[in-house]
């Protein structure tokens, strides 16, 4: 287990160099060893004759003690925060800090663990990093999770505590925050569709998560149900981050991958083969898990991108040189071939939901990426300001959480009642 070293312990630490941006009081141990060097030097050094013109004279003693004079800097760099704000570089924890409680999932990139700290009684996430087929280092799909997670710290994000490690290093560990439930498992075991109302604070709290994401240049590329968490206080939270990027950074050769988002909830722009795209893949998965929300299952349930993209057109109708004038520059569109040109069926796939709300469906589900809502943009819908207004999270029912392996015990509801042929009702009684 690796235990977290004192910086300042032990002979071998460096002395501490002094700087004009020190704080006017020094740490006890800095003090000292300036005592002591005083000390050395005034033995060493012949007095010298004082000034008697000095208007405070300084007199040479064996015991000599020097005061650190004060500065008139303020005690760091006014551009810089405070030196406290910059803990020394510590190792990893262990991870048996932590006692296993059971297996939530397991994904492509890692699995993951319901834990406990050993210290706080803390309820955590532990998601395992797989590194055992990995012979080019640790992978850097890895690293933008975690630099992900780290910069996206949002209260609609679950939130990272730390890294810790096993005993190889091939055992890497996400410490995350523990929420119940993922949408994906409440749909399938929930009697009934979520609400109007709840399906409008969900959203809301989606398209806040994904626009702060997008602010800082973080593409998500994997939204979809299971990966959005919610707790029973009707906070929702995005998770697995294990494809998310940076869009900003320089495109290496060959662009973009395009096995990205899953595939009930890929864009048509990547299903087409294009190597460069943005936020708006995003943004067309938020459209997906709004239809599902609202159908309870689902959108395009297709076994493979024909079948998917055949969906796609069937639902909103083929791409037109006015809806999609790129379209043709895609790799594949040339091995497409498009249907007879038909309006959208939007209206009839949801025939119980507003028009607003159609309307701000179909901008999600938009052919051209550049003419696709954004987060920020899709926040201001008029969809979110017209009755039924969102409901408050607290609100929201609870569920029993799969993940903590919580099952509600079924009940038995008691027989209708028979009655006997002495039985008497209360009416029958001579009451005094």
């Amino acid at each position: 287990m690796l235990q977290n070293e004192d910086p300042q312990a032990g002979p071998s630490t460096p002395s501490r160099k002094r700087s004009r941006w020190d704080a006017d009081d020094p740490p006890e141990s800095v003090e000292k060893g300036f005592q002591q060097t005083a000390k050395r030097r005034a033995k060493s050094r012949q007095p010298k004759e004082t000034n008697t013109t000095d208007e405070n004279p300084i007199p040479l003693t064996n015991n000599l003690q020097v005061k650190p004079i004060r500065s008139k800097h303020p005690s760091h760099s006014i551009y810089v925060p405070p030196r406290t704000l910059h803990p020394p570089i510590t190792p990893s924890r262990s991870v048996y800090c932590y006692e296993r409680l059971n297996s939530i999932e397991e994904g492509s990139y890692g699995v993951v663990f319901r834990a406990k700290d050993k210290q706080t009684g803390d309820i955590v996430a532990l998601k395992k990093l797989k590194l055992d087929e990995e012979k080019q280092g640790f992978p850097i799909t890895a690293l933008r999770e975690i630099n992900a997670l780290m910069v996206c710290k949002h209260e609609n994000v679950v939130g990272i505590r730390e890294v810790v490690v096993g005993e190889t290093l091939t055992q890497v560990f996400i410490v995350m925050d523990f929420i119940e439930h993922d949408l994906k498992t409440l749909l399938t075991v929930m009697p009934s569709p979520f609400l109007q109302s709840e399906v409008k604070t969900l959203m809301l709290q989606l398209l806040t998560a994904v626009a702060f994401c997008h602010e800082r240049w973080i593409l998500h590329r994997d939204l979809k149900t299971s990966n959005l968490l919610m707790n029973n206080r009707g906070t929702i939270k995005v998770a697995d981050f294990g494809l998310a990027r940076r869009y900003g950074d320089p495109v290496g050769v060959g662009g973009l991958t395009q096995l990205v988002v899953t595939l009930w909830y890929r864009a048509p722009e990547i299903l087409l083969g294009a190597t460069t795209y943005s936020t708006a893949v995003d943004m067309w998965s938020v459209g997906c898990i709004f239809a599902e929300l609202l159908l309870k299952e689902p959108l395009f349930q297709a076994k493979g991108e024909i079948e998917l993209i055949s969906m796609i057109f069937k639902l909103l109708g083929p791409p037109t040189s006015s809806s999609w004038p790129d379209y043709t520059t895609l790799p594949l569109a040339k091995t497409i071939t498009l249907p007879t040109p038909h309006p959208s069926q939007l209206r009839q796939k949801f025939p119980y939901i507003t028009s607003a709300g159609i309307d701000l469906l179909s901008r999600l589900l938009t052919y051209d990426p550049e003419m696709r809502i954004t987060a920020e943009e899709a926040l201001q819908h008029p969809y979110f300001r017209e009755s039924p207004f969102p409901k408050h999270p607290d609100l929201f029912g609870s569920f029993p959480s799969a993940a903590a392996g919580e099952k509600r015990k079924p009940y038995e509801s008691p027989p209708a009642p028979t009655r006997a042929a002495d039985y008497k009702l209360l009416m029958d009684f001579d009451v005094p």
